[in-house]
């Protein structure tokens, strides 16, 4: 979750650099992420019927085909070692 917020807080002062130099952004309309969105939600359409239709249970198809991919594998941090385990 960390990273997330370090890569909208980045996201946040870009935004303002490029308003404060009155630059337009490159980033796509919203409309295009939307249509993005839907895309990848629509191709989740087909694994769920499929799985439903072979009466397995929802959480299955949520689990194995659709997390992994609409959201991504997240990040997992690690905590660093301790400088006194390394001496």
């Amino acid at each position: 979750m960390k990273v997330y917020l370090l890569s909208l807080a980045a996201g946040l002062l870009v935004g303002v650099i490029y308003s404060l130099i009155n630059v337009r952004s490159p980033a796509p309309p919203v409309v295009a992420l939307v249509g993005l969105l839907g895309i990848l939600v629509g191709e989740q359409v087909v694994p769920t019927v499929r799985s439903l239709m072979a009466n397995e249970p929802a959480a299955v198809s949520w689990l194995h085909q659709i997390k992994p991919h609409v959201f991504g594998h997240l990040p997992k941090g690690t905590r660093p070692e301790a400088a006194d385990d390394k001496a």
